[in-house]
Formats: structure tokens, C-alpha cells, sequence
């Protein structure tokens, strides 16, 4: 996975820019050319008419193989320049192969917000920012882990894993499980494409949909991901809430694909609570020690009516509660307290 770039605009960017500054250097010279024949002409009052008639013929297809050039230059570098902005578009394997796309629905929709040119020119600088704070606080941190062998176990049968946690505890989270490629679910929104930039770079995958757009989308690339043997993910109550409400992507691809989902929470013992925010964020002080708890996979049945789903998003509710109120509460535990959970996860 690539690096940030130290600077919003690159070599590549730079050298766009320049071109397209020498294409316009250029047609404006050109121009000045032809103007300046013509008012000699003029001026002067020299030449054969044979001379006045090719220039007053060849003047016009200048001005137009001037224009021509300077618009052909201008709209390559803008193309460039969107596409730096914007990030790359998420392909299944049959639009891959040719097969005409779907159309765009309510759920299924991913094509990318138009937005302003200002609010294009800021993604880079926010993903930049953001992925520096978590290279940054990243190593400090150190992890005591419960529950893990519950992946293990499914990884052990073949199978791959459908996570689901917390938007609150996505910091800590994502330096924890960098670099496996995981593929998470990610909004199409303003704030879902800096967010798409930074989780890359770590190390993931994306899969572009929301509970509120593109979502259908969004998990039939994360089916595909799973059959080619990667863990998939969610921010089970994002990208905007409800806070502690789950979504029920998880149990609808675990219908699907026959894979179990696998909640955890990570909190830390030092940090700052952004209680202003709807997710209330979890900002990991340095040297935070932090905990984590994976509960048990929960399988969903490939024929599961419309009872058993929400039986199972139920328990997946239920099990998100668990697991966050234990790991929230861990370091104002006593010793027997920890000890006695201890035994229960990592049986």
C-alpha cells in the first residue's frame, strides 16, 4: 500500500501544471503571431494580393489550431487533477469482465457526490493529517488482546471473518489491524473519501456503500473479497448513527456467504472522549495501554427466514453491548474481576 504524499501535489501534478502553463505560454504566442502579421500588414501596406489572400485565409484555421491545442491541454490537466481528488471507483468482477453495469438505485447507488472544487482540494490534506496522527500515536500504544482464538477457530475451518464494532473505537482499531487487508465498507460521502485514502494506506481494503446509499453495492463486493479469502469489516453503527445501534449488514452477509460475524471493542485506559461528536470518538492518549475482546462467531443460516435475521441481529446487538462494556470498564476492574473474564475469553 502506498505511502502519502509528502506534498498535495506530486511530481506528476507538478509537471500537469507545468505543461499545461507551456501549452498556454505557447497558444498565447502564437496568437500575439498572428495578431502582430495581421497588424503589419496593415501598417504597411506591402505584398502582393496573393500574399493578403493566403494570410486572410490562414488566420482563422490558426486561431482555431491555437484554441484547439490550449483546449485539448486544459481539459487533460483537469481530468488528472480530478482524479487525484477524487478516489479510484470499486469494480466487481463481472463490470470487470465487460457485463453491462446495473442501474443506480436506492441502495445501490456509489457514484461519487459532486462536489466543489474546495471541498475536492481539502480531501488530501485531511487524509494526510489524519493518517500522520495514527503513524504517529500508533506505536506508543500497547495491545492486551482477549478472545482472539474465536478468529483463529474460524480461520482454522477454512473460513474468513465478518467483523463488526464500534465507530467509537476506530482509531485504535485500525493501527491494531493494519497491513492484513481487510476489506471495511466505506461511505461515498465527503467524509468517506479522505477516510478511504487513510485506512488504504494502512494496509485495507474498501468497498464503497452505507446503510443509506450504495449499500447493496457495498456488500456484494464484500461476498466477492470474502471468497477470495479476505476478512471483511464494518463500523457497525456508521457513518452517522444512531451511536450503540447496529446496522444489519453483518447477519445479511453472513446469510449470504456463510461466513460468521465476529464482534470486539478496543478501549484504552488513557484518552480523550469527544463527547460533542455523535459517536462520541476515542482518541487514545501516548502510551495508552489498550484492551481488546473478540466474542464468539455467530453463524446465520443460508435459508434464514425473516425471524431467524433479526433473532441474529439481535444477538449480534447484544454481543457488540457485551463486549463494549467489558473492555470500557476493564481498567477500573479488580484483579479477581479480570481474572474470572480472562478465563471466560480465552478458554
Amino acid at each position: 500500500m502506498a505511502e502519502p504524499p509528502s506534498a498535495f501535489c506530486d511530481a506528476g501534478a507538478c509537471a500537469v501544471a507545468t505543461a499545461s502553463r507551456f501549452a498556454g505560454a505557447v497558444a498565447l504566442g502564437n496568437l500575439i503571431g498572428v495578431i502582430g502579421e495581421r497588424g503589419s500588414g496593415a501598417e504597411q501596406g506591402s505584398g502582393t494580393q496573393d500574399d493578403a489572400r493566403r494570410t486572410e485565409e490562414q488566420s482563422p484555421r490558426r486561431f482555431r489550431a491555437v484554441f484547439a491545442r490550449a483546449h485539448s491541454v486544459s481539459t487533460c490537466a483537469g481530468e488528472i487533477w480530478t482524479r487525484r481528488l477524487y478516489y479510484r471507483k470499486m469494480t466487481l468482477s463481472s463490470t470487470a469482465s465487460g457485463s453491462p453495469p446495473e442501474p443506480p438505485g436506492a441502495h445501490y447507488d456509489t457514484r461519487l457526490p459532486d462536489l466543489p472544487l474546495f471541498r475536492r482540494m481539502q480531501i488530501p490534506f485531511i487524509a494526510a493529517a489524519v493518517y500522520g496522527l495514527i503513524r504517529a500515536l500508533g506505536p506508543t500504544l500497547r495491545y492486551d488482546v482477549h478472545g482472539w482464538q474465536n478468529a483463529e477457530r474460524v480461520y482454522a475451518s477454512g473460513q474468513r471473518c465478518i467483523f463488526a464494532f464500534w465507530h467509537r473505537a476506530i482509531l485504535p482499531t485500525v493501527w491494531w489491524a493494519r497491513h492484513r487487508g481487510i476489506v471495511v465498507m466505506n461511505t461515498t460521502h465527503f467524509d468517506g473519501q479522505w477516510t478511504r485514502k487513510v485506512i488504504e494506506w494502512l494496509g485495507y481494503g474498501t468497498a464503497q456503500g452505507s446503510s443509506t446509499r450504495g449499500g447493496l453495492r457495498g456488500l456484494a463486493v464484500m461476498a466477492e473479497r470474502l471468497e477470495q479469502g479476505r476478512d471483511v469489516a464494518f463500523t457497525i453503527d456508521g457513518p452517522r448513527g444512531p451511536r450503540y445501534v447496529a446496522k444489519p449488514g453483518p447477519v445479511m452477509l453472513a446469510k449470504r456467504t456463510g461466513f460468521p460475524v465476529v464482534v470486539f471493542h478496543a478501549a484504552v485506559d488513557r484518552g480523550k472522549t469527544f463527547e460533542r461528536t455523535w459517536d462520541h470518538f476515542l482518541l487514545p492518549k501516548p502510551f495508552a495501554r489498550a484492551v481488546m475482546f473478540y466474542a464468539p462467531p455467530i453463524y446465520v443460516p443460508k435459508d434464514a427466514d425473516s425471524a431467524t435475521l433479526e433473532a441474529k441481529h439481535a444477538e449480534m446487538q447484544r454481543e457488540l453491548e457485551r463486549v463494549r462494556d467489558l473492555a470500557e470498564s476493564w481498567f477500573s476492574l479488580s484483579q479477581e474481576a479480570r481474572a474470572r473474564h480472562q478465563a471466560q475469553f480465552d478458554r
